[in-house]
C-alpha cells in the first residue's frame, strides 16, 4: 500500500505539477496537454480498479475455500447442521 502512495506521489510530482517545463504556449497545447492529463488520471484510475477487482475476487475465492474447510471440520467432527458441501 506504501509503495502505490509513493508511486501515486511521484507520478503527481512529474506529470501534474504546475511548474513543469512543459507548461502550454498556446491554445493547442493547452488542449493537448489537457488531453495528456485526462489521459494519464483514466489510465491510473483504471490500473487501480483492476488492481481492486482482482484483490475482491482473490478475496472472495478464499472465503469460499474457508467456508468449505469449516464445512469438512464440521463433518469430520460430526456436528449436526454442519452446511451441505458445495
Amino acid at each position: 500500500m506504501t509503495d502505490l502512495r509513493n508511486e501515486i506521489d511521484s507520478d503527481l510530482d512529474q506529470n501534474y505539477s504546475l511548474n513543469s517545463n512543459a507548461d502550454p504556449k498556446n491554445m493547442q497545447e493547452l488542449t493537448i496537454y489537457v488531453q495528456n492529463l485526462l489521459q494519464n488520471v483514466q489510465d491510473k484510475f483504471q490500473t487501480m480498479s483492476d488492481q481492486i477487482i482482482t484483490r475482491i475476487d482473490d478475496m472472495g475465492n478464499r472465503i469460499d475455500d474457508l467456508e468449505k474447510s469449516i464445512a469438512d471440520l464440521m463433518n469430520q467432527a460430526g456436528v449436526e447442521g454442519a452446511a451441505p458441501e458445495k
